[in-house]
């Protein structure tokens, strides 16, 4: 659980950049014409549900109703201006998806260190038992395979640095290829160096596309590929290749990222989008201790 002095920091970077994004909302937005409006305004602000949904994630709670009424209403009521019901707090949870999301991507990501890991792994949203009754993700969600077998949902794809920070993310439906979001300019804007993965990333036309921007992926061989020479330096960072492992289990099973109950698509993006920012406020993250020798050779302790 967060600190006071931690909660603190984080509502007013939260609250600083919500000012922000309101002004440039205003600024850019086309107005109506319509004097009269339909809706009345929250009561609380932006910011305050954005905290409230970084806290759920990072308390260890899998339910947030009993977060919201046993903790929040009882034990952080201090915290905020004016606690609404949970029904409205539901109402208002959809309201935070984009500027949340930006301002994990502005505020919260870590910085490339020139060693980059990346990985992808499923979000379920039933069981595969229910795929053709499930109705909130028809036409969005799609089957797809990973080491654990087959899965109906999406998937989340993850690049994080040797200290655990991440670095970039995004979410995918479940059938997409692992290699897909590398293609994308937006998801490896600023990797640069080495970048780790597994066997999935293998691709002849995609080694070429990232060496050319500046990426070098270094991954493990296929029992039916011949064999290749591989410094000991990119050997030692495939066998540390556990710390993006560890990121999402950290992400399950910590901060509550997989959910099969969810009513919307809305609400199961600022669900995601809220594990991601409490993953990245924790105070201890997976990380390997990398020091460059004097003769340029990396060595991991």
């Amino acid at each position: 659980m967060l600190t006071d002095d931690k909660v603190t920091e984080l509502f007013c970077m939260a609250n600083n950049f919500c000012k922000f994004f309101d002004i440039m909302m205003e600024k850019y937005t086309l107005k109506s014409d319509r004097k009269r409006n339909y809706h009345r305004e929250s009561t609380l602000s932006k910011a305050e549900i954005m905290l409230i949904m970084i806290l759920f994630h990072d308390s260890g709670y899998c339910c947030l109703k009993h977060f919201y009424l046993k903790k929040v209403c009882k034990h952080l009521q201090h915290l905020f201006s004016k606690i609404v019901s949970y029904n409205r707090f539901v109402e208002l949870k959809k309201e935070i998806s984009v500027p949340l999301a930006l301002f994990i991507k502005k505020v919260l990501l870590g910085k490339c260190t020139g060693i980059s890991f990346v990985d992808s792994t499923p979000l379920r949203v039933c069981r595969n038992q229910r795929i053709h009754i499930h109705k909130v993700f028809k036409g969005i969600a799609q089957r797809g395979k990973c080491s654990m077998g087959w899965f109906f949902g999406f998937k989340l794809h993850l690049i994080c640095n040797e200290k655990g920070e991440l670095l970039n993310f995004m979410i995918t439906p479940g059938d997409v290829d692992d290699r897909k979001p590398l293609e994308y300019k937006t998801f490896i804007k600023f990797i640069y160096g080495k970048l780790v993965a597994d066997k999935e990333y293998i691709g002849k036309n995609l080694f070429q596309r990232l060496f050319v921007d500046g990426i070098q992926i270094v991954t493990k061989l296929k029992n039916n590929m011949k064999g290749a020479l591989m410094s000991v330096s990119d050997r030692l960072l495939l066998r540390k290749r556990d710390v993006i492992e560890t990121v999402n289990d950290e992400l399950k099973n910590i901060a509550q990222v997989e959910y099969s109950r969810h009513r919307s698509f809305d609400k199961f993006i600022v669900n995601v989008l809220g594990t991601i920012a409490a993953y990245c406020m924790f105070p201890k993250k997976p990380c390997i201790n990398v020091q460059h020798t004097l003769d340029t050779q990396l060595a991991l302790f």
